[in-house]
């Protein structure tokens, strides 16, 4: 096993990412992504800029002019926190001297911080007192932060190292949710899962507004989910609102945006069927339950809807969802599950109470995290 050389100058990665466009007719989307000199199919759910489109990304603060209650609430949601330089977080103070045993293959972990909050991971056992360095943050820190480095792989490529441990509520440290059962293959891999290509490029999409991998940096950086990644770039719009009181609307407020839409855009990052394999989609595993849209789109309340059922149905977009209460999303419910309601069915056990523990209940996974299941049914256990 060799010594793994993060600091060794490779190939860059090339990552154009760009914003939605959606057909008038069917809200799909159009253009190319490339990664390297790979082109994805737009259909696989990649949002991405017209070719030519003048409109160019203003940034949130432009969008708080007119927009300063969805700003509001957008500060206090996981995605205005999603990905961050290491030594802009606490995460150097947190690690900073702690060891972590990693487990049976990968040794103990020595962290070391300096003092502009750059931390480094040693695995003595394995490679002395060379350090590894702990580079960018993804994760609001709501369920979890986890640490990415960027390295050169063996043959060149950009390698993107998901650390084996990340830092959870409480600034406590532990193993990194999936990991438990993972044994490394490579030098790399004993600092953690790595990726490259395509899952190292939706890695960074998802977490980011725009960026792009460059060698070992990620650069062009509009870091976190902010507006214009749904949106899409706001220059235009925000050109003929400043010229207009009453502006035309805007992507997600065009007449013929609709749950087909809407589902497409969420399930671009939060997951859709086709995002994982027909044999995970049969057996339903409990991680599932982290990919909302894919529970969702089984459930009898999304195929009796015809099909309208959508995720700002029961969720507002820009706000966290610790801002909604239990009886905020029974209410949610009734208003389709009325009793006396002769189109509609109301739960014969409990029509007003207890709908989300019932039938959406919340499922643990590694570390103590839980989401709720999507998959809207009636649970036998």
């Amino acid at each position: 096993m060799h010594r793994p050389q993060v600091f060794v100058t490779a190939a860059s990665l090339l990552l154009v990412i760009g914003f939605v466009v959606f057909d008038p007719h069917n809200g799909f989307i159009h253009g190319k992504w490339q990664v390297d000199s790979m082109t994805i199919d737009p259909c696989g759910g990649l949002r991405l800029a017209q070719e030519g489109a003048a409109a160019t990304l203003v940034g949130r603060q432009v969008c708080r002019e007119c927009h300063a209650e969805n700003f509001a609430l957008h500060s206090k949601h996981g995605h205005a926190s999603t990905f961050h330089q290491l030594a802009d977080t606490d995460l150097g103070a947190i690690f900073d001297g702690k060891t972590f045993d990693g487990g049976e293959g990968y040794g103990t972990y020595d962290y070391e911080s300096d003092d502009q909050g750059r931390l480094v991971a040693r695995l003595k056992s394995k490679f002395g007192d060379e350090p590894f360095p702990l580079q960018y943050v993804l994760g609001s820190g709501m369920h979890a932060q986890t640490i990415l480095t960027l390295a050169p792989g063996v043959d060149g490529q950009t390698e993107g190292i998901e650390h084996r441990v990340s830092c959870y509520p409480g600034s406590r440290i532990g193993l990194t949710p999936g990991h438990s059962k993972m044994q490394p293959e490579e030098a790399l891999e004993l600092f953690g899962d790595a990726s490259r290509g395509e899952p190292l490029a939706r890695c960074i999409y998802c977490h980011t507004t725009s960026a792009r991998i460059q060698k070992e940096e990620v650069v062009d950086l509009v870091a976190n989910v902010n507006c214009e990644k749904c949106h899409g770039p706001g220059s235009e719009h925000v050109r003929q609102a400043r010229n207009n009181p009453k502006p035309p609307a805007f992507s997600v407020g065009l007449a013929n945006w609709d749950a087909e839409s809407e589902i497409q855009l969420c399930g671009d990052c939060h997951r859709m069927p086709r995002s994982v394999s027909e044999k995970e989609l049969r057996e339903y595993s409990d991680l599932l339950t982290r990919f909302q849209p894919i529970g969702m789109l089984r459930s009898r309340c999304y195929l009796a809807s015809d099909r309208q059922l959508r995720c700002t149905s029961c969720h507002n977009p820009h706000a966290t969802i610790g801002q909604s209460s239990e009886s905020d999303h029974i209410r949610n419910c009734i208003q389709c599950h009325q009793e006396n309601h002769e189109e509609q069915v109301a739960c014969p056990e409990s029509p007003k109470t207890g709908c989300i523990t019932c039938h959406m209940p919340a499922i643990e996974l590694d570390q103590g995290i839980q989401f709720h299941d999507h998959w809207i049914r009636v649970h036998n256990d």
